[in-house]
């Protein structure tokens, strides 16, 4: 490994940090370096906050190193912004503390980025250097990626099934499939989405939470599809908790500019989308102007079903428990390429990916 290799390793560590509480921004990390020390680094911590590059620069000189940053390399796993957003632009900071290099993971697809950066930076004088362990960030911000490059969330289909390929006990009857360390995971990456979504019918008979609970971290928005307004009020997704949206055909309430899961504003939004067979993309659409970067669906088989046969899906995480029932709902059938597998305890967890990603 390369010392720029060593180097950028240590800022997607940093960038990690920022999962759960920055998107719809990307997760960025920065790590500055003068004589093969680590002078300064930081990362993106929370949305509308400053970016890892500031946060870096900041530490290098609380440590007493603003003299070393002229001759520095800064090292950030996202090409810096270039435009005055919540902040200030970051490629003009680096600009004024004179750093000598920037190397950089993944350019920015953002309209409003998209080789700015790199340019100012090399307008400036300081040499710049790009695709650092590229697949990496990529594999880092895929939901942010996802978003930008094709106008919607991240979707990940997650369902637990029997041995024998049920969702359900023999006459339809809900059951418990796997075991509580399977739940805890399940909550930790509810955590880690912007908005967990389920069907009318999950949402009437099952009357989820859908929060997190057996793991640290922020509730996702609560998505529901109920077209025609027809579920009880009385329901636990309409306790006010945590930011909720009703997709139907019928109400619309003003966009905010971000999903409020960061704010104490726990209302019920509704989204109106079109009766129709492009129905899905301009829901997907939509939510993405809401600032949802990705969605984990959770249910039931129609909601399921219906990502599967329009290709809206960019990963499946499905669980097999040890039960055997002989009959009840089939589990959703689909065509994808596994990408790995694990036992938790005595489930069986696999995880695919839709053909002509990484295959």
């Amino acid at each position: 490994m390369s010392n720029d290799e060593q180097w950028m390793e240590r800022a997607l560590q940093l960038a990690e940090y920022g999962r759960g509480t920055v998107s719809p921004n990307p997760m960025v990390g920065c790590v500055i370096v003068s004589q093969e020390k680590i002078i300064g680094e930081g990362w993106h911590r929370n949305y509308g906050g400053p970016h890892a590059e500031v946060h870096a620069v900041e530490d290098a000189e609380k440590r007493g190193n603003a003299h070393l940053l002229p001759e520095s390399t800064v090292y950030v796993t996202l090409e810096p912004c270039s435009h005055t957003g919540k902040t200030p632009p970051c490629a003009d900071l680096l600009v004024r503390k004179q750093v000598k290099r920037v190397v950089i993971c993944n350019g920015d697809p953002h309209p409003l980025v998209a080789g700015r950066g790199v340019k100012t930076l090399q307008n400036a004088g300081i040499e710049v250097m790009s695709d650092i362990l590229a697949p990496i960030g990529l594999e880092l911000n895929k939901r942010f990626f996802t978003q930008i490059g094709k106008h919607r969330p991240y979707i990940i289909l997650k369902w637990a099934e029997t041995a024998d390929g049920f969702l359900t006990g023999k006459t339809g009857e809900q059951i418990k499939i796997s075991g509580p360390l399977s739940n805890m995971r399940v909550h930790k990456w509810r955590a880690e989405e912007d908005a967990i979504m389920v069907g009318y019918n999950t949402a009437a008979n099952d009357n989820p939470k859908l929060n997190v609970r057996h793991w640290e971290g922020t509730n996702p928005v609560r998505i529901v599809m109920d077209r025609h307004l027809q579920l009880p009020e009385t329901l636990r997704l309409f306790d006010h908790s945590q930011q909720t949206i009703v997709v139907n055909y019928q109400e619309e309430t003003e966009s905010p500019e971000f999903p409020e899961r960061y704010t104490d504003d726990k209302k019920i939004a509704y989204l109106k989308i079109q009766n129709g067979s492009d129905e899905l993309i301009e829901q997907l659409r939509q939510l993405t102007k809401r600032g949802i970067q990705s969605v984990l669906v959770e249910g039931g088989l129609t909601l399921l079903r219906s990502f599967i046969e329009a290709g809206f899906w960019d990963e499946i995480r499905r669980c097999q428990g040890n039960m055997v029932t002989g009959g009840g709902v089939a589990a959703p059938s689909f065509t994808g390429i596994l990408t790995g597998s694990e036992k938790v305890q005595d489930d069986l967890w696999s995880y695919y990916v839709p053909h002509g990603v990484n295959g």
